[in-house]
């Protein structure tokens, strides 16, 4: 038996989702009509004193552990700061995510100075993660046109896991035990994903700025680390910070969209259902809203990208409601449930490999006369 939305969802199958809906058109205006209960509550106004108070904090965390890595000489304490930096490089980045869908700002260009603030710390390229992150939104989970379901070492589809060769393979076969270890490597992904993205120097919106930006944050983040730690020490500082950096954003986006529906390419959808129906909300308290950036109302997110960071709760009920009156499914669960769903779900998608353990054929036999090799998925950043 497959696994729940193991397999491309097309049109027939998402029918009890579109109950009642009769045409194009009427979809159309029934995300409009929710656009208008939004903004009749004021839910897309911005923000400054909020974003004021969160790139403070972003600030407070960073300038802290820059002072511990300065004046304190304590491995143990330096495991502990990696951690703390961990959090500041966090919080930066979901600043950058927010400037990136411009939450914060009117003005594009003030948004994009954000952004830029937050490669600086970060070092992720800004013009190659709106790339990615723009086409994520416009159809997630659909095959085909969201990245982040086109990736070599996991799949989420039986058919990815059966298509997928060499050290892919290998991963997938046992995902659901690497998933966690794997998105320690994330902060890699993202970092070298953006530098390859600026070195292409296609669709790079300020091909002067980014790539100085992004070379002083690698400079000044090495430079800062080795100066004042002895080496060893300082590769320990590095693999653990970079560890936990990548296991936090990728335990954030994880909950997302992993588990839920997967669109064939030809699938149409109107706006409101593609965007809820392959999201998931985590159910919210105050240390979940602060370490996942808002991002647990993934629902509501999606549904109005603009919307600031802490509108998004009160979003919240209006957008349930709406969906509850218009047939729509929307699903929510609690932190430790949408792990357990999204494990395994991954586990169920690979149950194939571990069925059959013959070994696929190697480039050699294939250019020998053995069947087609498969296309090769795109390599995309993890998450």
């Amino acid at each position: 038996m497959n696994p729940p939305n193991s397999e491309p969802a097309r049109n027939w199958e998402l029918a009890d989702a579109t109950a009642g809906i009769w045409d194009e058109r009427q979809r159309n205006e029934e995300y409009f009509k929710l656009r208008r209960l939004i903004l009749e509550h004021g839910l897309l106004d911005r923000q400054y004193a909020y974003y004021a108070t969160k790139v403070s904090i972003a600030f407070a965390l960073l300038i802290a552990s820059v002072a511990i890595l300065v004046v304190v000489d304590s491995l143990w304490v330096q495991m502990l700061n990696a951690a703390l930096m961990a959090g500041a490089f966090s919080q930066f980045a979901f600043l950058g995510h927010d400037s990136g869908h411009r939450q914060v700002f009117r003005s594009v260009k003030r948004n994009d100075m954000l952004m830029m603030l937050a490669a600086l710390v970060t070092g992720m390229a800004p013009s190659w993660w709106q790339d990615k992150h723009i086409k994520h939104h416009v159809s997630p989970n659909q095959i085909g046109h969201d990245g982040d379901i086109e990736i070599t070492v996991f799949a989420f589809t039986r058919g990815q896991a059966l298509e997928s060769w060499g050290v892919g393979r290998f991963f997938i076969r046992h995902q659901a035990f690497w998933f966690y270890p794997m998105l320690m490597l994330t902060s890699y992904s993202l970092l070298s994903a953006g530098i390859a993205f600026l070195a292409q120097r296609k669709g790079v919106k300020y091909p002067i700025l980014e790539p100085i930006i992004v070379a002083t944050a690698v400079a000044a983040y090495l430079a800062l680390v080795f100066t004042f730690l002895p080496f060893w020490h300082g590769v320990l500082f590095i693999v653990v910070h970079r560890a936990l950096v990548g296991l936090h954003l990728g335990s954030v986006f994880a909950p997302n969209h992993k588990g839920m529906p997967i669109l064939a390419p030809e699938t149409e959808l109107d706006h409101l259902r593609q965007q809820v129906l392959t999201s998931r909300n985590v159910l919210p308290n105050p240390v979940v809203d602060y370490m996942y950036g808002g991002l647990n109302y993934q629902i509501e997110h999606h549904l109005f990208p603009n919307m600031p960071r802490n509108r998004l709760k009160d979003a919240r009920p209006v957008v349930r409601a709406f969906c509850a009156d218009h047939g729509v499914a929307y699903h929510e669960t609690g932190f430790w449930r949408s792990n357990r769903e999204i494990l395994g779900y991954l586990h169920a998608v690979s149950a194939p490999l571990r069925q059959n353990r013959s070994k696929p054929m190697s480039s050699l036999d294939r250019l020998a006369g053995g069947p087609a090799l498969l296309e090769q998925r795109p390599r995309y950043a993890l998450f």
